[in-house]
This record gives structure tokens, C-alpha cells and sequence, in this order.
């Protein structure tokens, strides 16, 4: 394996350091250092980070690669910084036998962009109606530790309680898509004045913070762990806030749309902009930043969702929900948090590596770029503007709501344990 010294790197945004990669690991960290045939690589200016890990992900395959594969979305990923992700279970089939996640888990080792960790479906195939095969995917080669019927809500408090007790057995995680369903029936976008105005039908906050509450108090009754998918209401983070004050193991993520874009954007009858959960007010937003800056909401997490063209290119009530995400959060989450002071970069990397790893039960993700830790490691240039354009992305789909919209900063590049999979903004 080739050897890389990466030169006057700030890690975490301190002062210029250099690291020297090898054999997967980071050997040796200093000031001017020099290690004989090692490929070196100039880091003056770049922050340096963790490999960034993205709990929420949809690859989409097996079953929909029309809209994305794990090859194209891994990629996507490694260009957005990220060496691990978790993809979501709602595939064609659902990943909810041993035998799908491990598909899914060797068609992420064979593409060998990012680390390909599959969610394991909480009900058979996401009906809500009897629990998955929790134990066998846990016990199988993929190693799932995160289970989630994201997409749907496991709407039924006994079925969610069995599934909390259940995945206590091995150090689990049930992550909760929080709607109840007939609160959001043929719901478009967040109720208000001006859903009425537009006539669509209004998603109500309480749809989401309902199962948020009854869900906390579940895991606190069975021990369990739990996490909130995608938290967009003021409301709901109040809920973990008061979840986390009490002791109880409960973590959340916000995503890098709902830290930027307001539900005035539906006014455009716009289908990119239709997401689940819906766009949000301004004082949401303002919210979810607060929360991620005082800790209360964990992680960023992707929610990467894409589509293809004529499931996006049609009225607003027949297109489908979701927008991608993987090759911008790190720019959104600049532009929202750092730049207005609510995070730094050690900040950075504790909700979008150290934490989500530590969520996932990850090993050889989210460690600290020390001497004997895995070289997993993002350079990248906060100094520098890009316009998004939909036909560079990598991904299969072009859903991103930020066409055509400048954005700060850009990945230079990613290492996978000392191996580049981005190197100079573009694939290696």
C-alpha cells in the first residue's frame, strides 16, 4: 500500500500539522516530517477531519437502480467525506432477512468507495405488522446494530416496544421514522398559513413530536436504546432535550436540508423541495441549529434520498418524497453552523464521525486522527465557493434542492484507512 504524507494539515482547524499514512493507519503525527517514498500531499489551508459517517443513507439497492446503486452512491459519498454510511432498509426486496443486508454489506466491500453498513428493517417488509429477523441480521456478516423502518413509522407501541426490548440483547438501536400516520394522511408539506394558502394538505409539528414522546418513554420503561430520525419541529427538540435530562438513552439527528431550507420554498410548487419529513418554518430551523449546537440533537445525518427524473419531474402531489444529500452536508453544515459560530470544527467532527459512529457501534470510524488510529481522514478547503450542478454529482439521480446555489467550501480529499478514494475534488 502506498504511503501518503500529508503536509501542513489543520486538524479539527488547529494549526498546520503533518500525518503520515501508512499501512492504514496514522503512523506517525508532528511538525515537518519526512518519510522516504511516501506520496506527499499538500494540506496548506485544509482542515482536516475524521472520515465523516452518515447514519441515514438510501442506496437504493437492491431492487430501484434506476434511482441510485451502492456503487454511484458510495461514490457520492467519498466525495461528500464520508468513509462509512448506513443504508436504509426500504429496498425492493426489504432488507429485513440476514440474506439481503448481506448483500447489501458485500456490494458496498466490492464497490470500495466508503464502508457500507446495512439498517435492518424493524417489521417484515416494513408493514408494521410483525418483527423482522432482528437476531439473524445482527448475528450475520453484516453486523447490523441499527434497525429502522424508515420511510414508515413502527406506528404500533407494543410492536416498538418488543423491538426495544429485542434489540437489547446484542447493543442495539431502533431508529424511529416519527409520524403517526393518521395524522398525515395524504399530508404535502408542514401545516400552516400557508399550506392552507396553497392548497395542500398540512403535516402537523404534533404528528412528529407525538411519537417522539411515546417513543422516549418506551426506551426509558424497557432500558433501550433509541434514536429520532431526521427531528424537523422546534417541538421535538424540546421532547429530546427533555428525554436526554432525564437519563434516558435517547440520540437524534437533523439533516442538512432542514438546517437551511424553509417550507416558504413549497410556494414554488417546486417538487425538489418535497421531503418527509416536510420543510419546516424559520423557527424551526432556528431551532434544530440551536439544538445541534447545545448537543441535544446529536448528529447530522443525510437522509440522502434520490429519485429519478419522473418521479421529481411532475406535479407536486405525485411526486415522491426525498432529496439528495451525501456530496453537500458538509458545505450546508458549514454555512449553517461554523460560519455563524454555533460549532466549530471539532464540533464538526463530533456530530458527523465521533458520534454516528459511536450510534452505529462502528468500529474503525469516528477515531481522532492520533498516532495508531485508522487513516480515515477528509481534506477540506473551507476558503473556496462552488455552484451546485446537478449533472456533476455522482450520484444516479439529480434531486438536490441546491441547484444552481453557491455553497462554502469543498472536499479535496478522503482517505479509507490510508487508501485515497478522493484525491485533488475528484474519484481516484
Amino acid at each position: 500500500m502506498t504511503s501518503y504524507l500529508i503536509k501542513r494539515a489543520r486538524i479539527l482547524g488547529g494549526e498546520p500539522t503533518d500525518l503520515l499514512l501508512e499501512d492504514g493507519v496514522v503512523s506517525r503525527v508532528g511538525q515537518d516530517l519526512a518519510a522516504e517514498g511516501a506520496e506527499v500531499v499538500d494540506a496548506d489551508g485544509l482542515v482536516a477531519l475524521p472520515g465523516l459517517v452518515d447514519l441515514h443513507t438510501h442506496l437504493r439497492e437492491p431492487g430501484r437502480e434506476d434511482a441510485e446503486t451502492v456503487e454511484t452512491g458510495t461514490r457520492a459519498a467519498a466525495l461528500g467525506g464520508f468513509t462509512a454510511v448506513h443504508a436504509m432498509a426500504n429496498t425492493e426486496p426489504v432488507a429485513d432477512t440476514a440474506g439481503v443486508v448481506e448483500q447489501v454489506w458485500r456490494l458496498g466491500r466490492e464497490a470500495g468507495h466508503c464502508d457500507v453498513f446495512p439498517v435492518g428493517a424493524v417489521t417484515v417488509g416494513l408493514q408494521g405488522e410483525r418483527l423482522a429477523e432482528l437476531g439473524a441480521m445482527a448475528d450475520s456478516a453484516a453486523r447490523v446494530r441499527v434497525f429502522s423502518d424508515d420511510g414508515k413509522c413502527v406506528s404500533d407501541a407494543v410492536l416498538m416496544r418488543r423491538a426495544l426490548e429485542y434489540v437489547k440483547a446484542f447493543d442495539g438501536v431502533v431508529a424511529q421514522h416519527a409520524q403517526e400516520p393518521r395524522l398525515t394522511e395524504d399530508a404535502q408539506m408542514n401545516e400552516g398559513e400557508l399550506s392552507g394558502r396553497l392548497g395542500l394538505r398540512g403535516w402537523p409539528a404534533v404528528a412528529e413530536e407525538a411519537i417522539i414522546a411515546r417513543d422516549c418513554l418506551l426506551a426509558a420503561h424497557v432500558g433501550s436504546r433509541l434514536h429520532i430520525c431526521h427531528v424537523s419541529t422546534a417541538g421535538s427538540v424540546e421532547i429530546v432535550r427533555w428525554a436526554k435530562s432525564k437519563g434516558w438513552d435517547v440520540t437524534a439527528e437533523a439533516c442538512p436540508h432542514h438546517l437551511i431550507l424553509t417550507d416558504d420554498l413549497a410556494a414554488t410548487y417546486d417538487p425538489i423541495y418535497k421531503v418527509n419529513p416536510p420543510l419546516r418554518s424559520a423557527a424551526d430551523v432556528e431551532a434544530l441549529r440551536a439544538g445541534l449546537a447545545d448537543g441535544t440533537i446529536d448528529i447530522v445525518a443525510t437522509d440522502h434520498a434520490p429519485h429519478p427524473l419522473e418521479d421529481k419531474d411532475c406535479e407536486w402531489q405525485a411526486a415522491a418524497f426525498g432529496m439528495l444529500g451525501l456530496e453537500t452536508a458538509l458545505s450546508i453544515v458549514q454555512e449553517t453552523m461554523v460560519e455563524p459560530g454555533l460549532l466549530d470544527w471539532a464540533g464538526v467532527a463530533e456530530r458527523l464521525s465521533y458520534a454516528p459512529a459511536r450510534i452505529g457501534r462502528l468500529e474503525g470510524h469516528g477515531r481522532p486522527l492520533a498516532e495508531g488510529e485508522p487513516a480515515n481522514v477528509v481534506l477540506y478547503d473551507p476558503a473556496v465557493r462552488r455552484e451546485v450542478d446537478p449533472a456533476g454529482l455522482a450520484s444516479l439521480s439529480r434531486n438536490t434542492p441546491y441547484a444552481g446555489r453557491e455553497l462554502p467550501g469543498q472536499v479535496v480529499a478522503t482517505f479509507l484507512r490510508g487508501r485515497p478514494t478522493v484525491l485533488d475534488g475528484k474519484l481516484a
